[in-house]
């Protein structure tokens, strides 16, 4: 009984201090941009998983921007659709021991524009199936039954026609892609409107930082969503963090692969890396010694109102984190800029695919230690990287 009072102290006192420090702090976040870089508007991935399609699309749209183009607002679902296909060959292949679901990766856009072209959105919208917006439950789970029906191989030979039908599926929900279109008064193919935009897919690159692989090579980072197995450039994450501010300030944004479900990702537009986190306190049972349910504890810990103490993050503990699984490969977004709170902590401007039903109507804003803690990959072009690091990985 001594011990469990001991305990029970200590944990008030935590509270307390943690507390106190969210009472002195101010009680809101109050931004100040530092640097910004053109975007197009706000989408909305709805409820489909293709975030992967959304922020890689954006970042290309982001590129014509810095190019100096036009506005251009891309088809995301045609990257789905050729992607979705060519992920249910690999599957096959494969004998189903690869990933297969809505998820995927900046690799994925790449190869798609690079192989397939691209449409307008006004093109090919993907709303085939009488929704206003994405809702591909329906799809998903009709694409990953039939994959996975074809590799049971009832027939004992896979039939001729197992391709067709599943390009069916997507036909009928996605819609067709179209072979030749008419845009602003010309005829194109998918291939030749993408060439037309002047983007060139070789000129992107996928950056990471992880010590199982060594620095300044090249590996496929171990995620189901990489089914591609596209390799990024390892850098030590004082070198990786550098490239974001590089970037950012050169005029670049930023395609960011990153976890999202850290409670400090919050869905009202802040992302924080808080220093005091739950399974940092002692014990297994604290919220019944305290007498509040285990939700109100974590809500206790996690309230986010504005700046805090946040993690230092190292090498080491970033590792550990992608190790033991509390770093996943959840969403993607697109970093645009920089900003600082009333405290002079710099965050990183962040457009996401959610829609505008939020604080900063579709802008998220990601603390330093939230981005160097979270961050899977990043999708740069190669000149946004600072020239000494871009030699040490051999890129020209």
């Amino acid at each position: 009984m001594k011990k469990l009072t001991i305990i029970s102290i200590l944990i008030l006192s935590i509270l307390q201090l943690y507390a106190q420090k969210d009472t002195t702090a101010v009680d809101s976040f109050r931004f100040t941009t530092i640097k910004e870089n053109k975007i197009t508007p706000i989408k909305d991935q709805a409820s489909s998983g293709t975030c992967w399609s959304f922020s890689g699309l954006a970042f290309i749209e982001s590129e014509l921007l810095r190019m100096g183009k036009p506005e251009t607002d891309l088809s995301e679902m045609f990257i789905v659709h050729h992607t979705y296909s060519d992920k249910a060959d690999k599957y096959v292949r494969m004998n189903g021991t690869i990933n297969f679901a809505a998820g995927g990766s900046f690799f994925d856009d790449l190869y798609a524009l690079k192989n397939y072209g691209i449409v307008p959105e006004a093109i090919m919208n993907g709303l085939n199936y009488g929704e206003e917006k994405h809702r591909h439950g329906e799809l998903d789970a009709l694409t990953e039954a039939y994959v996975k029906v074809i590799v049971t191989n009832p027939n004992k030979k896979l039939s001729t026609a197992w391709k067709q039908g599943f390009d069916g599926i997507l036909d009928a929900y996605l819609g067709k892609c179209p072979e030749k279109f008419i845009w602003e008064g010309r005829e194109y193919t998918p291939l030749t409107y993408f060439q037309s935009l002047g983007i060139n897919p070789d000129d992107y690159v996928s950056l990471t930082s992880f010590t199982h692989h060594p620095f300044y090579t090249r590996f496929a980072i171990e995620i189901p969503d990489n089914w591609r197995w596209g390799e990024s450039y390892n850098l030590p994450l004082d070198e990786f963090m550098s490239v974001f501010d590089y970037a950012v300030n050169q005029g670049y944004t930023i395609a960011w692969a990153s976890d999202v479900s850290e409670k400090g990702f919050t869905r009202n537009s802040i992302a924080v890396n808080p220093e005091i986190k739950l399974e940092k306190l002692p014990g297994s049972d604290q919220a019944k010694w305290l007498n509040i349910s285990p939700k109100e504890m974590e809500e206790k810990i996690y309230k986010i109102q504005g700046p805090q103490p946040e993690v230092q993050v190292t090498q080491e503990s970033r590792q550990r984190g992608f190790d033991n699984y509390q770093t996943t490969d959840d969403h993607g977004m697109l970093i645009f800029g920089i900003a600082k709170d009333q405290n002079g902590t710099k965050y990183y401007l962040v457009k996401n695919s959610w829609g505008t039903d939020n604080k900063y109507k579709g802008i998220w804003y990601a603390s330093e230690s939230f981005v160097k803690d979270k961050t899977i990959n990043i999708l740069v072009h190669k000149n946004a990287i600072p020239k000494e690091i871009k030699t040490k990985l051999g890129i020209k």
